[in-house]
């Protein structure tokens, strides 16, 4: 598959905002945003808090529930339930190992078809995570380094990046809803305001528009945040596949991507922040840190001071 440039935020965004905007569109139709003004005209805004978070944390934990199955989907991944040849045993083999070191439980190992150099892993739980491959990383990379980007996705896994990201998009979406919605009431009160000074309800067209304007621009300040963390997870992500499997071998695997970076052929963009791999030419949206400076930290050795996984064992 190749991945369009224009689209820059992974799956599990795009899921949680499109649930967002559908339970937004429903609490409209319902009539909720006019339970939330009072009679005396003014807004009440505990329960548009109460509302605001209902529909933050909704959004973040349905598409988190989804991850696996949208990320199968996306990408077209099948999962190994039983070894076929050398290569898919070596593969499911390796991720059990991994796994064990970095005390989590064995996750689902699928491998997608792509001549990009890629992997990702996803789902709600440490202990029932999926750790995906595509075709072109098993026949692009040496065994060691093939095992060091699995080792990266392992300690996403362990390191609860998904749940943490679950986590952080949820408060962002909370406030993204209610300050819109708060600055939405304001300005219809203000745009309606009759000439004998009589306020209206600060509920009409005026605050649905304002507040999905808003909603919008504060949405994209929210991504800038998410994605702020994104490249910070994939440092320590970084730091846990040194650990489990070499620094060296983690390095090279990066360099390889590095030297790939001209290839047409990429992880969907939906997928991107799940991945091995980031890029773009948008920096401040960029999900992964420049693989330069990845590399920089391995080969200088200062990751040790960012490795977060207890391993008990390092191959």
């Amino acid at each position: 598959m190749k991945q369009s440039f224009v689209s820059r935020i992974a799956l599990f965004i795009v899921t949680n905002l499109a649930v967002v905007a559908m339970l937004a569109i429903v609490g409209r139709l319902l009539g909720v945003d006019s339970m939330l003004a009072r009679q005396g005209g003014g807004l009440n805004l505990t329960a548009l808090l109460i509302m605001s978070a209902v529909m933050g944390f909704g959004g973040s934990i349905i598409s988190l529930l989804l991850s696996k199955t949208m990320a199968k989907w996306s990408t077209g991944a099948k999962v190994i339930d039983t070894p076929r040849t050398e290569s898919e045993l070596w593969l499911v083999e390796t991720v059990r190992r991994l796994a064990r070191d970095a005390g989590i439980g064995m996750p689902e190992v699928a491998v997608y078809d792509s001549p990009d150099m890629n992997a990702f892993a996803t789902g709600a739980r440490r202990d029932s995570a999926l750790v995906a491959v595509s075709t072109g990383l098993l026949h692009g990379m040496r065994r060691d380094e093939v095992e060091a980007v699995l080792g990266h996705e392992v300690a996403h896994v362990a390191n609860g990046d998904m749940v943490t990201l679950t986590l952080l998009q949820g408060v962002l979406n909370t406030f993204v809803i209610f300050i819109s919605r708060v600055v939405g009431f304001v300005v219809d009160k203000f745009l309606n305001r009759s000439e004998d000074g009589e306020e209206s309800s600060g509920t009409g067209p005026a605050y649905f528009i304002t507040s999905l304007v808003m909603q919008l621009v504060l949405g994209i300040g929210a991504s800038l945040i998410v994605a702020w963390f994104s490249r910070r997870r994939e440092f320590r992500a970084d730091d846990g596949g040194a650990s489990l499997v070499d620094a060296g071998a983690m390095a090279r695997a990066l360099d390889r991507l590095r030297r790939q970076h001209d290839s047409d052929a990429l992880l969907p963009a939906n997928m991107k922040a799940f991945g091995i791999r980031g890029g773009g030419v948008a920096a401040l949206f960029s999900t992964h840190p420049p693989l330069e400076q990845r590399i920089q930290r391995l080969v200088d050795g200062s990751w040790r001071g960012g490795a977060r996984l207890g391993v008990s064992h390092a191959s």
